[in-house]
């Protein structure tokens, strides 16, 4: 087995990714963090045929999940709300990835997870399955309406959000697929 440190140099990026899509950016260095101590403690006795990336993310998708949770049961009431975080630079790149980043923020968590375990990480379905806990073919769907979501809501900003997303991440109506209504058939014998 390759030494721990090699493990964290080549899967911290793609662990961070993950934290990074379900937390805020302080909640994800937590989740980060806690996702490296509990793989240190499992690693010695994981099989050699392990996917470690894919065992990471598991880890990590599961970490960040907790962290989720902890934070909703423990809310922080302030007496002022907090000045919103300077704008970004304008440089165009970074605006670019602004824009796509509140834009997956805009998606609902099962598309946000399928989209960013799949393109950005580079699970197979079948893996994005095994991480999230749903079948290979919830997460390909997952991944197909996300991507469809994401080209929607980055071509027209003002588009509404698909549905269960966060109302923050758009206004106005998106057009929803209606489905043909299968005619039925007549009894035999009735003209």
């Amino acid at each position: 087995m390759e030494p721990f440190e090699r493990v964290v140099a080549r899967h911290g990026r793609t662990v961070w990714r993950v934290c990074r899509a379900v937390l805020d950016e302080h909640d994800a260095d937590d989740a980060w963090s806690e996702t490296f101590v509990a793989a240190l403690v499992a690693y010695p006795s994981l099989p050699p045929t392990t996917n470690l990336e894919a065992w990471l993310v598991t880890v990590a998708h599961r970490k960040a999940i907790d962290v989720l949770r902890a934070r909703e049961r423990h809310p922080r009431p302030v007496e002022t709300v907090p000045e919103p975080p300077p704008a970004p630079p304008h440089d165009e790149a970074f605006a670019r990835t602004d824009e796509l980043d509140a834009a997956l923020r805009g998606l609902p968590p099962g598309q946000r997870r399928a989209v960013v375990y799949h393109h950005l990480v580079g699970l197979s379905h079948r893996e994005v399955a095994e991480v999230t806990g749903i079948s290979a073919d919830a997460a390909r769907r997952a991944s197909a309406d996300g991507i469809a979501a994401l080209r929607r809501l980055l071509r027209d900003p003002d588009a509404a959000p698909p549905a269960g997303a966060s109302p923050a991440a758009g206004r106005g109506r998106v057009a929803t697929r209606t489905s043909t209504p299968t005619p039925t058939p007549e009894p035999k014998g009735v003209r």
